[in-house]
């Protein structure tokens, strides 16, 4: 089924697919508050609140993220087959549940049903917002001569500055009334997406071309090119999480301790929320997709290559702060266009599943490489650094092998109004 077909192609007497394009990335943002409102706060809970060993408190902090990464291509496949109202509106729900399950939960068993359960529901819920402001992107594309690109990355700024609020709005909650407090305000947040998802999220047709589960993932993992695309995206993923290994023993290193981590994670936030538009607004219209990629994965290479050699400027924090700026700038040029490039590679009646896939292995390739890097921390600073400068720039050597396409035509209109 075309875009066309679904309701929101590029048809001159289709609807405006502005108002649907802002529900979703507000949809985003929504979801990201409510997220970071309580997760950045749940180990301390599982160990100072509940006790737990700090084994079990890993332990769960890795099936809640198994449930949700490892589990992306299910709700990918699930929005193939079905629709994403349906998906997004189940997932929602099972949040919800989630958060209050959680609000409750006194024993190990009961903690990790919650967070197996919250994290089964962002399984469900991100790869059916995402595939679906990916496709709605390249039917807005069409229409207006608005590249993809900055469609999508509203998308991503909205889930930065959610990202960027969630923990604020969770320190406020947990002064006011603990742990508790913030999960039933998550909790809350939920119901509000659920509500307006019910309301705005228009009704598809069940897709005449939909694929079973082991087909779609037949062809997916046949699909040569999708699967260069993940591997690319995983060199940053891996890259990227070296803002939770590297960088906190950089900063340690320097400073002695780990207490400026917090404002070089918000000067990451600040910088996408500030930047992310207009950077993407130049790329779209300059270069193609593939070399924004090559240009972001480049970025971030460097980024690690200058830790070792950028002076310690104030307070030593210098060299970190270089990782901080390139890195996110490397990742405001490469997110977008990542996910621009899927509608690309693969069938629209496969879009949901490879989102979904997307995530899938990128995720995995994060748990492989983290273990792999981590071995390496208390190698020599160059050594460790030239290492993880050499992740992203293979990724930069697959990219090249992508088919390319060429930069969409001067935007007619935009989509920040």
């Amino acid at each position: 089924m075309t875009t066309a077909q679904a309701g929101i192609g590029p048809a001159a007497d289709g609807p405006d697919l502005r108002p649907y394009l802002r529900l979703l990335s507000a949809t985003q943002f929504a979801f990201n508050t409510g997220f970071y409102a309580v997760l950045p706060y749940l180990a301390a809970h599982l160990g100072d609140g509940l006790g737990m060993a700090g084994w079990l408190v890993g332990l769960v902090l890795g099936l809640r993220t198994f449930s949700q990464q490892g589990l992306f291509v299910v709700g990918g496949a699930l929005t193939d087959r079905y629709g994403p109202r349906p998906v997004v509106l189940t997932g929602c729900v099972l949040r919800v549940a989630g958060f209050l399950w959680l609000a409750g939960a006194d024993s190990t068993a009961t903690v990790i049903g919650a967070v197996l359960l919250i994290g089964f529901a962002a399984a469900l819920f991100s790869p059916a917002v995402e595939s679906e402001t990916a496709r709605s992107a390249v039917a807005y594309e069409k229409r207006t001569g608005t590249p993809r690109a900055q469609v999508l990355a509203v998308f991503s700024a909205a889930g930065q500055a959610g990202a960027f609020l969630g923990p604020l709005l969770g320190s406020l909650l947990l002064l006011g009334g603990g742990f508790r407090t913030a999960c039933l305000a998550g909790a809350v947040v939920f119901v509000g997406v659920l509500a307006g998802h019910a309301r705005l999220m228009p009704h598809r047709p069940r897709r005449v071309r939909a694929v079973t589960g082991t087909d779609g993932l037949r062809h997916t993992v046949a699909d040569r090119p999708f699967l260069v695309l993940c591997l690319v995206f995983s060199t940053y993923l891996v890259s990227c999480n070296q803002l939770y290994l590297a960088l906190p023993e950089e900063v340690e290193r320097a400073t002695g301790s780990q207490s400026a981590l917090g404002g070089l994670f918000a000067l990451s936030s600040l910088l996408v929320v500030v930047a992310q538009l207009p950077l993407t607004r130049w790329s779209a219209r300059r270069i193609a997709p593939r070399a924004a990629l090559v240009t972001g994965l480049t970025a971030v290479g460097v980024g690690f290559a200058a830790v070792p050699l950028t002076p310690a400027g104030p307070a030593g924090l210098l060299p970190a702060a270089s990782l901080v700026v390139l890195l996110t700038l490397g990742q405001m040029l490469l997110v977008p266009a990542v996910r621009g490039l899927v509608p690309d590679l693969v069938e629209d009646h496969r879009l949901g599943l490879a989102t979904g896939a997307l995530s899938s292995v990128s995720g995995l390739a994060v748990l492989v490489g983290s273990a792999a890097t981590g071995t390496l921390l208390d190698a020599p600073g160059p050594v460790l650094w030239t290492v993880l400068a050499a992740v992203p720039l293979a990724g930069v050597a697959l990219a090249l092998t992508l088919p390319g396409r060429e930069r969409t035509p001067e935007p007619v209109t935009t989509v920040t109004d």
